[in-house]
């Protein structure tokens, strides 16, 4: 008893040191794990070293100079969308951009205010001021004074509260980002398939300009939130139309008809262009001065952005308060923003051949979000309409990022001021040119349709529950119903017959292919997909009609063909001993099933299962495999496997498949090896019969003769 228990605790400590010594090897630390940690976390400390002032440099500042005009005033269009100042919009693309630049491993990218990202937090942020008491009569954060009040009492005004949500709000956007790029839980964007994230961009798209009609027109209406509000607001368009500002609907129409042909042009000829022309910007400043000259605002009444502070203001804290209402609403802005900026980085980083880490993307993110959320900016993600500019006018490394952020400091030290005059109107017009990629996508639906009805099914259900309840639920609709489809397809997947192409040991479907072969006596199923408990049934059911054979049925129907049988002899059977007393009952062998029951005539004497698009098979589906088996062995059919792979080969003799098969076979490499030993069964089958019949008994014999 003492030599064990010591033995024990040898093996104790054992275990003990080997567990400490492989704690010892993944936690020591060296000068060189440091450096690699680092470089993992800061990409920049990787590629700046390495920087070519001559090859890369001049495309850097030319791209950045662009994006730089170009963010100008979408940040400023962009806060109207989020329910704040203009001054909070610059400040989210500034710090974004800098910030991005040390921990981002995309050299493309573009981070800062996106339009359905601002929408998402404009909602959140006009609920939360409902909830707290503000009125919204003006529809508009953008008259009055931006900072909170200063006159001692310690009271925060509407624009103050405001910004106090959608920071506190960027927190907790950024703090989940960080979590699951730490968690490595970049995973769950595969969640987010391309057509149900296009649906959401155009559903939300069509949510913006809704939101943005009241601009265009002048009008003072309440903004709707929760379900209903797009059409809510629509309704309050069509009650309010005759209050249209004539001013600002003018203004809004000459900007259109200006921008859109131009953006139109660009697009069209942006092969041939060196870069894109800024009409957006220049529409910006021509109606600014002309704003301010023909004093639109007390003319007119039209709604201009008001003053606009210039520098930074001091570094504050979140509200913790706010963090248990605003916990769910930044669970699906932390999904899309890091979605929308990993999308972009992988499709960048594969056209231009470089690698890019999904995890170390999303902690990039949530640092932009994380960290701005001290110096009053909003929740942000990497922009597609600056990115793709971004891309287009050369940029060669992030260093572009900080030369447009430059660009926006000029305007946070002494250009913003200007923008007093600019119209509101003019705002929701660069908000509503810049969703035309969203709303491209309504026209590629026909083809969509053509490619897979499921997906665009998918499309149109997030997008018109996006629109007509609200983004976020209509996020969460569109994630289900796509799970809902991966899981129709795999519960009711593809089945065929498969034949053989002549002179090849390649089998197809028949219904696909023509000219193929039938083998004779032989039927090839195919299962496309995994056979798990949600698709039994249709197994079956796809399996008895593609062969044409139901094994329950037929020897259902036999048993009582027999049972009829057994009684019309026993109801004879006295008649026919009195007149034909002096025979005897013949002993001829009658072909059966091993399991006794009649055979039935079949053209069929082995069926092949072609398991080349299972992937997985659960207790269920073995199950049901073995049923199968059983059933078609009742009538004399073998049942064979085929293009198992090596987890179902496993789980197969796991689970006792190959004590039933013939020659213990489990199962075969390729169809044409099973087919080859289904051939050979049968002639094995048919010499055996021959012999069994060429040595009849003689009295049966003896019998046939005076018969």
């Amino acid at each position: 008893m003492g030599s064990f228990d010591a033995s024990q605790q040898c093996n104790l400590k054992c275990q003990n040191d080997f567990i400490l010594k492989k704690a010892r090897e993944v936690c020591k630390c060296n000068h060189q794990t440091i450096i690699t940690f680092f470089c993992q976390l800061f990409p920049v400390l990787d590629w700046l070293p390495r920087y070519n002032i001559k090859m890369q440099l001049l495309g850097d500042v030319i791209s950045g100079l662009l994006v730089g005009i170009v963010a100008i005033p979408q940040s400023i269009s962009y806060s109207l969308l989020a329910n704040q100042d203009p001054i909070y919009g610059i400040y989210t693309n500034f710090f974004c951009s800098i910030i991005y630049v040390a921990m981002a491993t995309s050299r493309h990218n573009f981070v800062g205010s996106f339009g359905v990202l601002c929408l998402m937090i404009g909602q959140s942020v006009n609920r939360h001021l409902q909830l707290a008491g503000y009125d919204d009569n003006t529809g508009s954060l953008l008259v009055g004074n931006a900072t909170s009040s200063s006159n001692g009492t310690g009271t925060c005004d509407r624009s103050c509260y405001a910004i106090t949500v959608a920071l506190s709000l960027s927190f907790l956007v950024g703090l989940y980002q960080i979590l699951l790029g730490v968690l490595q839980l970049g995973f769950v964007s595969v969640y987010l398939s391309e057509p149900l994230l296009s649906g959401f961009v155009a559903g939300s798209s069509l949510t913006i300009i809704t939101s943005q009609m009241k601009y265009l027109l002048g009008l003072n209406i309440p903004r709707h939130e929760g379900v209903g509000s797009f059409i809510l607001t629509w309704v309050d368009l069509f009650r309010y139309i005759q209050n249209t500002n004539i001013c600002d609907l003018v203004t809004s129409l000459v900007a259109l008809a200006i921008i859109i042909p131009v953006k139109m042009i660009n697009d069209r000829y942006k092969d041939k262009m060196k870069a894109p022309f800024p009409i957006e910007l220049l529409v910006v400043i021509i109606a600014t001065v002309v704003s301010y000259y023909l004093n639109f605002e007390e003319r007119y009444k039209s709604s201009v952005c008001g003053a606009i502070p210039t520098g930074f203001r001091k570094p504050t804290l979140p509200d913790t308060k706010l963090f248990s209402s605003l916990a769910v609403d930044a669970l699906p802005i932390a999904i899309i923003g890091f979605a929308m900026t990993v999308s972009l980085a992988e499709i960048f980083g594969k056209k231009h051949g470089y690698a890019v880490h999904a995890n170390q993307e999303m902690i990039a993110i949530g640092m932009c979000n994380l960290v701005p959320s001290f110096f009053y900016c909003f929740a942000s993600s990497a922009a597609l309409t600056k990115t793709l500019l971004k891309e287009s006018t050369g940029t060669q490394t992030q260093l572009s990022s900080l030369v447009t952020s430059l660009v926006l400091l000029l305007v946070l030290l002494w250009i913003a001021p200007l923008f007093y005059s600019l119209q509101t109107a003019i705002l929701g017009v660069v908000t509503i040119v810049n969703l035309r990629g969203g709303l491209r996508t309504f026209g590629e639906t026909p083809r969509m349709w053509q490619l897979s009805k499921l997906d665009t099914v998918v499309w149109w259900t997030t997008m018109l529950a996006s629109t007509l309840i609200t983004t976020e639920i209509g996020l969460l609709v569109g994630v289900c119903f796509a799970l809902l489809c991966v899981i129709f397809r795999t519960q009711r997947p593809r089945a065929a017959v498969l034949g053989k192409v002549s002179n090849t040991e390649i089998y197809e479907d028949q219904s696909a292919y023509r000219q193929l072969s039938s083998i004779a006596n032989i039927k090839i199923f195919r299962f496309e997909s995994s056979l798990y408990y949600a698709n039994k049934d249709y197994f079956k059911t796809a399996l008895y009609q593609k062969t044409g054979v139901n094994p329950v049925l037929l020897a259902a129907r036999h048993h009582r063909a027999e049972t009829q049988a057994k009684a019309d002899t026993g109801n004879r059977k006295s008649v026919f001993n009195t007149a034909f007393g002096c025979l005897k009952p013949s002993k001829k062998r009658v072909e059966k099933s091993p399991t006794g029951i009649r055979l039935p005539s079949l053209d069929m004497h082995t069926l092949i299962i072609d398991c080349g698009a299972m992937q997985f098979i659960d207790t269920t589906g073995l199950s049901v495999l073995k049923e199968t088996r059983h059933d078609y062995q009742e009538l004399g059919v073998q049942v064979l496997l085929a293009n198992c792979n090596p987890l179902l080969r496993r789980r197969l003799r796991d689970g006792g498949w190959a004590a039933g098969a013939h020659g213990g076979q489990l199962a075969f490499h390729s169809v044409h090896q099973a087919v080859q030993f289904a051939q050979q069964w049968y002639h094995e089958q048919r010499e055996s019969k021959e012999r069994r019949d060429a040595a009849l008994d003689p009295e049966d014999l003896s019998v046939q003769a005076s018969l």
